[in-house]
C-alpha cells in the first residue's frame, strides 16, 4: 500500500477518540447502517423469489441465514485485521497479507463485481421503462411505444438526470440520505408485494408453496447449486466495508452497523421471497418485476397503479444504490492504475475523467447485453464468492498479526472448501444447463 495513499487517512481516521456514546455517534452508525444495507440490497431482491421456487422456501430461509452468518463473520475477520494493520482499503488489507498477487486479485474482483452490478442495475432499469420483448415498460403502458421512450434513450436519461449527480459525490458518507430513501424503497416494494399476497391468500387465488426442491431429475438437482450464487451476490458487500468504516471513525461501531444490516436485509429478503412465491408460484420469473407487468400477472388481479408503483420504487432504489457500488469501482480502478497518486477524491480532473469513462461504459454495455442472469450466476460463482468468503478466510488463514483463534481457522478452512466446492458445482451446472437446453 503507497504511503501516500495510506497517509490521508489522517484526515479521516479509521479510528477515533470518540468512544463515548453520544447522540452524534449514534446517528453517525445509522448513516453507516442505511450504506451498507444499500449497498447489500442492490439488484437481489428481484431474484430472490425465484431462488424460492428452485429451493423451496425451507432451504431458502436456512441459506439465507446461513449466508448472512458467514458474511458477517468475513466482515469481521477483515475489521481485526485492519485495525492491527495500516491499510484502508481491501487491495490493502490483502497486500498486507498476501503481497501484490492479493491485492491485485481483489481489485479484480472488486471490478469485475462492481462493474457486473452496474450493468444489471441500468439493464433492470431500462426494463422498467421500456420493457423487454413482449412485456411493455411503464413509459410505454402510459404513452404507446415511440422512439423517445425507447430502451437506449430512458437509460442515458437515467444516467445523466439522476446517476450522474449522485456519482459526482466524493465521500460515500454523504449518500447517506439517498441511501435511506433506497432502503425505504426497497420497504415499499416488499410492503407492496406483502399486501397483494395476503389478499391473494384471502381470495383463495394462491397455490400453497413448495417447503422442499423437487428432485425428480438430473437436471432439477443442478437447478440447486444455481440459485446459490443468487443469494450470494445478494449479501455481498465487503468491497464498501473499508469506505463506510473510514468515514464512520467510530470504534466498534462498524461491527455493530454491520449486524444491524444483515439482520435488516435477511427479513426484507425473505419477505419478498415468500410473499413473492405466494404471489405468483411457479409462474415466477427469475425477474420478479417482469411478473408485474399488466400481460402477465395469471391468475392474481393486480392493479396497473400497484404494477406501476412496484415497478417505478424498485427502478429508483437501484437509481440510488449506484452511486455506492461507483465509488467502489472508481477507487479500485484509480488504486490500480495510480497507486502512487494521492486519493482520486483529491484530484479533481483525474475524478471527473473516470467517473465520466465508467459510467460511459456502464451504459454502452447495458444496451448491448439484454440479461441480467448469467451476469448474476457468473459473479455470485466467481468474483463475489472471492470477495465475500475466500480472501476473508485466507485473510484469517494467514493470521499476519496473529489475531485468530483455532475456531477462526477452522470456520475459515470449511468456508473457502465450501465456497470454492459450490463455486465448482455451479459453474458444471450452469454449463450442463447450456448443453441441455441446446440439445432439447
Amino acid at each position: 500500500m503507497d504511503p501516500d495513499r495510506t497517509g490521508t487517512s489522517a484526515e479521516v481516521p479509521l479510528l477515533s477518540n470518540q468512544n463515548s456514546p453520544t447522540r452524534e455517534n449514534r446517528w453517525v452508525m445509522w448513516r453507516a447502517v442505511f450504506n451498507v444495507s444499500t449497498t447489500i440490497i442492490g439488484a437481489g431482491i428481484m431474484s430472490i423469489p425465484a431462488t424460492l421456487k428452485v429451493l423451496g422456501v425451507v432451504p431458502a430461509f436456512v441459506l439465507i441465514v446461513l449466508v448472512a452468518l458467514l458474511v458477517d463473520i468475513t466482515v469481521n475477520f477483515m475489521l481485526r485485521a485492519t485495525y492491527a494493520g495500516q491499510s484502508t482499503t481491501y487491495a490493502g488489507l490483502m497486500k498486507e497479507n498476501f503481497g501484490k498477487i492479493g491485492s491485485l486479485a481483489v481489485q479484480i474482483c472488486v471490478m469485475v463485481t462492481t462493474f457486473g452490478c452496474l450493468i444489471m442495475y441500468l439493464i433492470i432499469i431500462g426494463d422498467v421503462f421500456s420493457g423487454k420483448g413482449e412485456h411493455l415498460g411503464v413509459l410505454q403502458e402510459w404513452f404507446g411505444i415511440h422512439w423517445w421512450n425507447s430502451r437506449y434513450l430512458s437509460i442515458l436519461l437515467t444516467v445523466l438526470l439522476v446517476v450522474l449527480p449522485l456519482v459526482l459525490y466524493r465521500r460515500v458518507e454523504s449518500l447517506w440520505l439517498s441511501s435511506a430513501i433506497a432502503i425505504i424503497l426497497a420497504v415499499v416494494f416488499v410492503g407492496i408485494c406483502s399486501v397483494m399476497a395476503i389478499i391473494a391468500i384471502v381470495k383463495g387465488q394462491i397455490v400453497r408453496p413448495r417447503m422442499l426442491p423437487e428432485l425428480n431429475s438430473t437436471s432439477s438437482f443442478f437447478d440447486l447449486f444455481t440459485a446459490i450464487p443468487v443469494i450470494v451476490t445478494a449479501f455481498a458487500f465487503h468491497f464498501n466495508v473499508h469506505p463506510i468504516e473510514i468515514e464512520l471513525g467510530i470504534p466498534g461501531a462498524m461491527t455493530s452497523a454491520v449486524k444491524i444490516s444483515l439482520v435488516i436485509c435477511s427479513v426484507i429478503y425473505f419477505s419478498i421471497g415468500i410473499f413473492g412465491y405466494l404471489l405468483f408460484g411457479d409462474s415466477i420469473n427469475a425477474d420478479i418485476l417482469v411478473n408485474f407487468d399488466m400481460s402477465s400477472s395469471g391468475a392474481i388481479a393486480i392493479s396497473p397503479i400497484l404494477n406501476d408503483i412496484v415497478r417505478l420504487s424498485y427502478a429508483l432504489h437501484l437509481m440510488l444504490v449506484f452511486p455506492l457500488l461507483n465509488f467502489s469501482l472508481r477507487a479500485n480502478i484509480d488504486e490500480l492504475i495510480f497507486p502512487k497518486k494521492e486519493l482520486v477524491a483529491t484530484d479533481t480532473k483525474r475524478f471527473m475523467f473516470l467517473t465520466l469513462i465508467l459510467l460511459a461504459f456502464s451504459y454502452i454495455v447495458a444496451i448491448a447485453i439484454p440479461s441480467v442472469w448469467y451476469i448474476y450466476q457468473f459473479m455470485g460463482s466467481t468474483s463475489n464468492v472471492c470477495l465475500a468468503f475466500i480472501f476473508p478466510g485466507a485473510i484469517a488463514l494467514r493470521d499476519a498479526h496473529g489475531l485468530s483463534s483455532r475456531k477462526d481457522k477452522i470456520i475459515a478452512v470449511v468456508m473457502i472448501v465450501l465456497a470454492v466446492v459450490t463455486s465448482v458445482i455451479t459453474i458444471a451446472a450452469n454449463i450442463y444447463n447450456m448443453i441441455i437446453g441446446k440439445s432439447s
